[in-house]
């Protein structure tokens, strides 16, 4: 089983993003929520992941409005596939007109 953790970091900012909104999908079910902490981070939004592709959303609005900003991108949803047991992290990166995202380590 593979397990995922996720990191938010507010670039306009300079600073983590914390108290993001995040929700783990699969197809159309929840199969975790969290919000990111001081440091922007969820260390283990799911600790037991099989084989398959997830969805990560990210409820940018509630940054934002949290942070006094506005964003273009009320929400992101990153899509991603699991096909190996090792850890999974998915940092996304923020901006008021833009998102980055990869997969880290």
């Amino acid at each position: 089983m593979s397990s995922l953790s996720t990191h938010v970091l507010d670039t306009a900012l300079g600073r983590p993003a914390v108290a993001v909104p995040v929700r783990l999908y699969q197809g159309d079910v929840v199969l975790a929520t969290g919000v990111t902490d001081d440091d922007g981070r969820i260390s283990a939004l799911a600790p037991e992941l099989a084989g398959g592709t997830y969805r990560l959303w990210f409820d940018t609005a509630a940054y934002a409005e949290s942070t006094g900003q506005e964003l273009f991108f009320p929400e992101v949803s990153v899509t991603f596939t699991v096909a190996d047991e090792r850890h999974y992290h998915v940092p996304l990166l923020l901006s008021p007109f833009a998102f980055s995202t990869y997969r880290g380590s």
